[in-house]
C-alpha cells in the first residue's frame, strides 16, 4: 500500500502541473510528456515511449490522453490511470463547464495575451520533441524518408488523412521496408510498462463493444436524456481517429443537428476550447453543461474518454504479447517515423499558424524551445511564456 501511495504521489506531481500548463493540442502534449516522463523522471525510454505514441495513434479517442492514461497505469496501476486522467483533464473540463453554465465574455486583454503566450510556447515544445525523437528514431535514410513523406502528405491533405498515412507506413514497415528500418528488437524490459492482466484486457475490449452497440440500440427506442446523451458522447469518443479537432464535426452533428444546442452556442464553446490547457475532448464538458448542467458536464466528460481508456488497456496487453514479432516491430518503427512527420505537420497547422502570429510570439516560441534544450522544467517555461504573453501580446 505504501508503494502504491508513493507512486500515486509521483503521478500527482507530474500530471497536476501538466493539466494546468499543457497548452497547444495533442502534438504539444506529447512533447510535454516526453520531457517529463522520458527525460526528467525516466519512467520509460525513448523507444518504449515512441511505441506508446504510435499505438495511441491507431486507437480512436484523444491521442495525448491515451498516452497519459497508459503512463499513469504503468506507474500505479488502475488507480494511477484514473488519477493521471483526472489531473490532466480536470482543469480544462472545469473551465469549460463554468463557461457552459455562465457563458461569460471576459474581454480582458491581458488574459488574452497570457493565453497567446502559452500557445506560442507550444511551438517550441513541439520542436524540442521532434528533434529529440528524430535523433533516437530516424537512424536510417528510409526512416527519414517516411517521416518527410508523411509530413508532406499531411500538410497537403490535412489531418483527416493521418490514420491512412500511418496505416500505409505500418504496412510498408511490416513488409518491404522492414530490413531498412531500425527495428531489430523490442525495448529493454526495464522500460516496459506495467503488464495488463488478460482478464482485464479482454473485459475492457468486451465492455467497449457492448457499450458502443448497447447505447446505440437503446437510443433508438427511447428519448431519455441519459441514454441519448450517453450514446452521443460515447460514440464521439469511440469512432473518431486522430483526436482533437477531428471530433468536432461528429459532436456538431450529434448536438446541433439534433437541436440540443444552437450553432451559436456550439461555436462559442469551440472558440473557448482553443484557449484552455489539456485535451480538446473536454469540449464535451461544455456541451454537457449547456445541455444538462453540471450532471451533463460530468456525463460528457466521462463518456467521451471512456472508450479510449478501455482500448488503451486492451492494446497494452496485446502489445506486450506481440512486440517481439519482427514484422510488428517493423510496422511500429515505420509508424513511429510517420508520427514524427505527423508532429511536423501539426507544428505548422494548427500550432504555428494559430500560435505564432508575430515577432513577439515567435520570440516566445524560440525561448521556450531553447529553455527545454537546457532542461528547464516545463512548469517554469509555461509560467514564463504566460507572463511574456501578457506583456508582449
Amino acid at each position: 500500500m505504501s508503494n502504491l501511495t508513493g507512486n500515486l504521489r509521483e503521478v500527482g506531481r507530474s500530471f497536476f502541473p501538466l493539466g494546468w500548463t499543457a497548452f497547444g493540442g495533442p502534438a504539444a502534449h506529447l512533447g510535454y510528456f516526453r520531457t517529463e516522463f522520458v527525460h526528467r523522471r525516466g519512467w520509460l525510454g525513448d523507444a518504449a515511449y515512441a511505441d506508446l505514441v504510435a499505438m495511441s495513434q491507431f486507437l480512436p479517442g484523444p491521442a495525448s490522453s491515451k498516452v497519459g492514461m497508459a503512463l499513469g497505469y504503468g506507474r500505479a496501476g488502475l488507480a494511477g490511470m484514473a488519477y493521471s486522467w483526472l489531473l490532466f483533464t480536470f482543469p480544462s473540463a472545469l473551465i469549460l463547464t463554468v463557461f457552459g453554465l455562465a457563458v461569460p465574455g471576459s474581454g480582458v486583454s491581458w488574459l488574452d495575451g497570457l493565453l497567446a503566450g502559452l500557445l506560442a510556447a507550444a511551438a517550441g515544445v513541439v520542436v524540442h520533441a521532434i528533434v529529440g525523437m528524430a535523433k533516437k528514431l530516424l537512424t536510417t535514410p528510409t526512416a527519414w524518408a517516411l517521416a518527410l513523406i508523411s509530413s508532406a502528405l499531411l500538410l497537403v491533405a490535412g489531418s483527416a488523412w493521418q490514420l491512412a498515412v500511418l496505416a500505409v507506413a505500418g504496412l510498408l514497415g511490416a513488409t518491404v521496408l522492414r530490413r531498412f528500418l531500425p527495428t531489430s528488437q523490442a525495448p529493454d524490459t526495464a522500460n516496459d510498462l506495467r503488464a495488463v492482466p488478460a482478464g482485464l484486457a479482454w473485459g475492457c475490449l468486451g465492455a467497449f463493444f457492448l457499450l458502443l452497440g448497447g447505447l446505440a440500440a437503446a437510443a433508438q427506442f427511447t428519448d431519455s436524456y441519459l441514454v441519448t446523451r450517453a450514446n452521443a458522447f460515447y460514440q464521439s469518443g469511440a469512432l473518431v481517429f486522430g483526436g482533437g479537432h477531428v471530433v468536432l464535426p461528429l459532436l456538431e452533428d450529434q448536438f446541433v443537428g439534433t437541436g440540443w444546442l444552437s450553432q451559436q452556442e456550439f461555436l462559442a464553446g469551440y472558440s473557448v476550447a482553443q484557449g484552455v490547457p489539456g485535451p480538446l475532448f473536454t469540449f464535451a464538458s461544455y456541451l454537457g453543461a449547456v445541455d444538462g448542467g453540471i450532471a451533463g458536464a460530468v456525463l460528457g466528460t466521462v463518456l467521451i474518454f471512456l472508450p479510449g481508456a478501455f482500448l488503451t488497456l486492451s492494446a497494452l496487453y496485446f502489445w506486450a504479447r506481440w512486440n517481439h514479432l519482427a514484422w510488428l516491430r517493423g510496422a511500429f518503427s515505420a509508424i513511429s517515423a510517420a508520427v514524427i512527420g505527423l508532429l511536423v505537420a501539426a507544428l505548422w497547422d494548427p500550432i504555428i499558424t494559430h500560435g505564432v502570429t508575430g515577432w513577439a510570439a515567435g520570440m516566445i516560441a524560440v525561448a521556450a524551445g531553447a529553455a527545454l534544450f537546457f532542461k528547464a522544467p516545463p512548469w517554469a517555461i509555461a509560467v514564463g511564456a504566460a507572463l511574456a504573453g501578457a506583456i508582449l501580446l
